[in-house]
Formats: structure tokens, sequence, C-alpha cells
């Protein structure tokens, strides 16, 4: 089955190196270099536009946004100019519900299945082919995706139609979001009234307060002062006002992930659109006056 993978970014490349180990691979990203490099390192052919990539069994998109999968079919060099009737069109952008269910819509006129299938488990869990698989789309596509998400999904599940796994991606970032400043918040209070933060997550690690962030990111990114930048901050923004979008859309009230979004707003303000999505706790340790490490 051949496989044409477009956007090679930092969950995107060891996605693609996976999947040039099972089988034909053909890769584009708009930076050629990117491709050509990654052609050089683990195989498979780089297209030369869009269009070429597309001309595959499988074509699967990792960008930064569903626009930006949109705005990619369009023009002679574009996605539908090269999909082939038959095909089919993984996305796993964390993307937008509705974009997606827009673009699924237009490419059924074609003869060609789509399916959104974010992931997550970041790029540790790209290389080690652990990632969990959201996808959203009918059974018959899901059963066509699962072989080929296989290659770099150990948890990969069929959740909804059409723009279920993006929804279902945007939540669970936004309630990552929520963790990130709730511990931030929680550990520099904690170190003021005189409890160490290492103390004060082993403590909460062993109770009901737990959470991936508080297990995992501060205790290794954060209190080593290692900070690795990983994931954007702009990115999670964009994933939670995706969550609070479905909050209106859904009529469900949702002031703690409003809250949550103005806050990450506000930073991604101050902190630039480099900043990583765990620089917000900087902002945190600033106001208190303290720094969380040891």
């Amino acid at each position: 089955m051949h496989v044409g993978f477009l956007g090679l970014g930092a969950i995107g490349a060891p996605m693609a190196a996976r999947l040039a180990r099972r089988g034909p691979l053909t890769v584009w990203n708009r930076t050629a270099a990117r491709a050509t490099e990654f052609v050089a390192r683990h195989g498979g052919v780089a297209a030369p536009s869009a269009r070429d990539a597309a001309a595959a069994d499988v074509v699967i998109t990792c960008l930064s946004t569903s626009a930006d999968v949109a705005a990619l079919l369009e023009g002679p060099d574009g996605i539908l100019a090269g999909l082939r009737p038959g095909a089919l069109f993984l996305d796993c952008t964390s993307g937008d519900p509705a974009t997606s269910r827009a673009i699924a819509a237009r490419l059924a006129e074609r003869g060609v299945a789509f399916a959104d299938a974010p992931v997550s488990g970041g790029t540790n869990g790209a290389e080690a082919g652990t990632l969990t698989v959201m996808v959203g789309g009918s059974a018959e596509a899901f059963a066509r995706a699962r072989p080929v998400l296989a290659a770099f999904g150990a948890r990969i599940e069929h959740v909804g139609p059409v723009g279920a796994g993006d929804a279902l991606k945007a939540v669970n970032n936004a309630l990552l979001a929520v963790n990130i400043l709730a511990v931030a918040e929680g550990l520099a209070a904690l170190m003021k009234a005189g409890v160490a933060p290492r103390t004060a997550l082993d403590v909460v690690n062993a109770s009901s307060g737990r959470s991936f962030v508080s297990e995992v990111l501060v205790p290794e990114r954060v209190l080593t002062g290692a900070w690795p930048r990983t994931f954007r901050l702009a990115l999670l923004d964009k994933d939670v006002g995706i969550a609070t979008r479905l909050l209106g859309q859904t009529g469900v009230p949702g002031p703690v992930l409003e809250l949550t979004s103005a806050l990450l707003r506000a930073a991604r303000a101050e902190l630039g659109e480099a900043a990583d999505y765990l620089d917000p706790i900087r902002i945190s340790e600033r106001h208190a006056g303290v720094e969380l490490r040891g």
C-alpha cells in the first residue's frame, strides 16, 4: 500500500518514519529541504508538490491547523489535483470539526473517503509508535485506516462520525491546559507555604489530585530546569479555542474552559509565538516570586 504523507513537523516526521519501514512512502513538506533530509535518513521519495504526494492509496496530512489542510487542497499543485478515486484521506492534524466535515463532503464528491485522526502522545510517542489516535469517520473508513495508523499508534479508537476525533482531541488538550495552569498555581502556593515542590508532587501523585502534568511533565521538565521545546503554546491555544467553540455549538456552559482559554491567550501574547506550552508556568512563577525547582 502506497502512502503519501504531508507535513514533516516535530510529530509528523517520526510518524512518517515509522510508515517508511512498512512500505512505499512519498513525503512532502512546505520546506522542501526537510523532505529531502527525511528521505536521506529514512527512505521513501520526496514529492515536488502536494499533488504528487497525494497520488497514493492512502494520503495522510499532519499540519498545524485545519485551515492549512483546506488551503493545501486547492490549486493545480494541490492535494485535490493528485487524489485518485477510491483513495483514503486521513487527517492527523489537531483540527476543527466543522472544517473536517466540509473537507469530507468535498472529498466524497470525488469518491475519496475521509477520516479525521488526530493523535496524542507527543514526539516520544510518535517515535515509539505508542500514540493514541482518535478517529472520526465511517466504520468502513476506520477499518481501512486502522492498519495504516497502527504504524505509529498503539491505541486506535473509532470515536464517532467525521469531526468527532477533532472534537475529542481539542477537549483532551483543553483538559491538559487546565491541569498545567492549576498545577503551576498550586505548587507556587505550596512552595511559599514551606512545602518543597518535589515533596508536594510526591504526595499529590499518590493522591486524588494527580494528572499527567503532575506525574510526568512538571517533574521531568520544570523541576529539573530542562524546559524542552516540544509543543508550541500557540498550538495548545488553538486547540483550547476549538474546545470552547464546541461548548458554544453544543449549548454547554463552559466557565472553566473559557477562563483557561483567556489565560492561554494572555500568556501567548506575553510570551510570544515561539513559546512552549509549559511556559505559562513561568508566568505563575514570576507572579508568585518563586522558582519551581528541586
